[in-house]
């Protein structure tokens, strides 16, 4: 039997509250790049859990659960490269073109700086 790497993406990984949302925006750190914009705050937890903000300027209903998918599952790959400890809000850029690929690297590329940031404050 070949064993796989723990890559699914339970509840316990995804920010699901309003209240830990809004905790993100008000008390975390930001940063973007021209894909991807993110907030994070510590979380006191051994993991670190991903929530997402699609707003309606990204089209029609569609296009934004797509969007959600692919952001999904780009935290679902890289997990075990993303800083830990870390509640992280993610936002797309309008107009930015969301593949998985590219979200992988934004997203990890983007996280580590946000990791930087909370270190040194």
């Amino acid at each position: 039997m070949v064993e796989r790497p723990d890559h699914r993406f339970p509840r316990r990984l995804r920010l699901r509250h309003r209240s830990t949302f809004e905790r993100v925006f008000r008390e975390g750190r930001r940063a973007a790049d021209p894909l991807l914009e993110l907030w994070a705050v510590p979380n006191g937890l051994d993991y670190s859990r991903f929530g997402l903000v699609v707003g309606r300027k990204h089209g029609p209903a569609v296009r934004r659960n797509r969007i959600k998918r692919v952001l999904r599952e780009a935290f679902r790959l890289s997990r075990a490269e993303l800083p830990c400890g870390l509640d992280i809000v993610c936002a797309p850029r309008i107009g930015a073109r969301i593949e998985l690929q590219t979200s992988i690297r934004s997203l990890l590329r983007v996280a580590s700086r946000l990791a930087e940031r909370l270190d040194n404050d």
